[in-house]
């Protein structure tokens, strides 16, 4: 509940807040009892009451599940009281938030009643609280569900990073336990591990940086072509270049499959053989080639919604700077390279980060096209396999799930980071004034 609007009264300055706060810490709603507010004091008791009796046990076993994970096999699962512990430790945050607001609100009352504060009638108070507190009593509930729907689900995948959970060690038959970085230091000792990690990490880093590259380059260029003052049928144009985001990705990703496939796929067939002999290009079984493929995919994917954005983009800047621009004798390109540009980057620069950070998590492409293949000698993951999709392998095909928590852990970490340093350096989200 909410203060009443301040009335003042008879000074009591025998009135203690210390008292009333150290009331409060004892019990949660002693503090409101000891200011005379009796319906909010009855209100905190019975509700640490019935969190007492409730929910006692079940957070005394989740903290001893979360320390422990179990000490009999079988009949303890490992994973069951992992995630008791997390709620467990959820409902103890949002119980500490309640304790320490009922004895903030009980010092501060315990205040106001000493200044000569009085309090307002029953009805008063309710319909006051009620009215100021709406809003907090419609996002609470939407607040529990993110909560237990997306912090809880991330909690426990961190949670997994640091257990030896794998194809040999499942719960219930076996019991997890806790191994700190040893997952962290496998990726950067142990030889499988290593050669794996930094060649999948190398090539997401240049598949990120390249395909996205590619899409906006191209959609940029073919923006500016679409919008050029001597272009007729700008609307034909525009519908012929935005086709490929009309039809679904994984669609156009399997026939692109079909078209690089190194025996019957037309690209060999009626292309690479006809003008230059041979047998063709190995697209799907050499990992170089599968790479060229699937960065020419990703392009061809990507670049219609950047043509569509910087389309739009382009008929907002006003014509009277490239005349300007015109009387002063710059060329074409000082004028893409001083009024174009700028103007693009600057209204578009937050989208075309989320395009960098959508392509590094992209396994769409990279599963549909290939699975991630051809295989590698010496690693456990394929030759075009990314971070994303080698979790996925690990996951769901040889089950190591500490390995691809801690993996996902690493990309969460990376994402985040590039995500904050280039939206601290983008005008666009700076305050008018300051840019």
């Amino acid at each position: 509940m909410v203060d009443a609007p301040l009335r003042t009264g008879n000074i009591n300055k025998k009135h203690n807040p210390k008292l009333a706060m150290l009331l409060s810490i004892i019990f949660a709603g002693l503090g409101q009892l000891y200011n005379k507010r009796y319906l909010k004091g009855f209100t905190f008791i019975l509700l640490e009451i019935a969190f007492i009796i409730t929910l006692i046990d079940f957070i005394g076993l989740g903290l001893w599940g979360i320390i422990t994970l179990g000490t009999i096999p079988i009949t303890d699962h490992s994973i069951f009281l992992l995630v008791y512990g997390l709620i467990s430790i959820i409902i103890i945050l949002f119980a500490a938030l309640f304790y320490l607001l009922n004895i903030q609100d009980a010092k501060k009352q315990a205040k106001q009643i000493k200044e000569g504060w009085e309090a307002p009638g029953l009805f008063d108070s309710v319909k006051e609280g009620y009215d100021k507190s709406f809003v907090y009593l419609l996002t609470t509930p939407g607040l529990i569900l993110l909560v237990f729907t997306v912090v809880l689900p991330l909690l426990f995948a961190v949670s997994l990073a640091f257990t030896n959970y794998d194809l040999y060690n499942s719960p219930p038959r076996n019991l997890l336990d806790w191994v700190g970085f040893e997952n962290f230091k496998s990726l950067l000792t142990v030889p499988l591990w290593r050669n794996t990690f930094f060649s999948v990490f190398s090539w997401t880093i240049v598949w990120t940086l390249v395909a996205t590259s590619f899409q906006i380059a191209l959609g940029l260029f073919l923006a500016v072509l679409a919008n050029d003052s001597r272009v007729k049928f700008k609307k034909f144009f525009r519908t012929i270049l935005i086709l490929p985001w009309a039809v679904p990705g994984f669609v156009s990703i399997l026939i692109f499959a079909a078209m690089f496939n190194d025996d019957f796929g037309t690209i060999n067939r009626d292309i690479i053989i006809p003008l230059f002999g041979g047998s063709g290009i190995n697209w799907l079984s050499d990992p170089f080639y599968t790479r060229i493929a699937l960065l020419f995919v990703q392009t061809w994917l990507g670049y219609p919604f950047i043509f569509a954005l910087f389309s739009g983009v382009l008929q907002s800047i006003s014509k009277d700077w490239y005349e300007a621009a015109e009387v002063d004798g710059a060329t074409r390109w000082q004028k893409f390279k001083n009024i174009t540009l700028p103007h693009v980057l600057f209204a578009t620069a937050p989208l075309l980060i989320i395009q960098y950070t959508t392509n590094f998590n992209n396994f769409n492409v990279i599963y549909l096209f290939n699975e991630g293949g051809p295989a590698v000698k010496g690693q456990n993951a394929g030759g075009t396999d990314i971070l994303i999709s080698w979790v996925y392998k690990l996951t769901f095909e040889t089950n190591n799930f500490s390995m691809a928590a801690a993996i996902s852990l690493i990309i969460g970490i990376l994402i985040s980071l590039f995500a904050i340093f280039q939206f601290r350096k983008t005008s666009s989200f700076k305050e008018e004034g300051q840019i």
